[in-house]
């Protein structure tokens, strides 16, 4: 996969709704990388750059460089429909 199309999702482990994201992604077949926020402090310092340090929770879902907080099917099937086009 190229990596300008990938989606990363920064999760915990505790998270219920970073699993039911995941879930969501494995069902439509999109490829992601999960990062764990709070065991790989890269993964942790990569999120705050791109969220400019305003960290509200988990999951963050990163489509192509648009961010999408929480779990938000709509927004991230149009993030998906949008990095197809």
């Amino acid at each position: 996969m190229d990596t300008d199309n990938r989606v990363i999702i920064y999760s915990t482990s505790w998270c219920g709704f970073c699993k039911m994201a995941m879930q969501y992604l494995d069902q439509k077949g999109v490829p992601y990388v999960d990062k764990d926020v709070e065991q790989d402090g890269e993964a942790y310092h990569e999120l705050m750059k791109k969220v400019g340090g305003n960290y509200r929770g988990v999951p963050v879902i990163d489509i192509s460089g648009q961010l999408i907080l929480g779990f938000d099917r709509p927004r991230i099937d149009a993030a998906l429909a949008a990095q197809k086009a």
